[in-house]
């Protein structure tokens, strides 16, 4: 199996103690970021931002 599109991105969406949020990756690779959920615990919240305007929904537009 291939992928069908690789995202570089600055960092992962991670919290404060250093787990990957999969649920917010999962949620952007879906085209579904109306409902991220609570990103309250992140150690940088400003990386979903990036993720979100570099995704392919927002560059194939």
């Amino acid at each position: 199996a291939k992928p069908d599109f690789i995202q570089w991105a600055p960092g992962l969406p991670k919290t404060r103690s250093g787990k990957i949020m999969r649920r917010i990756l999962r949620k952007i690779a879906e085209n579904d970021t109306g409902s991220l959920g609570d990103t309250s615990t992140l150690a940088e919240p400003a990386v979903v931002e990036e993720l979100i305007a570099n995704s392919l929904y927002n560059l194939s537009a």
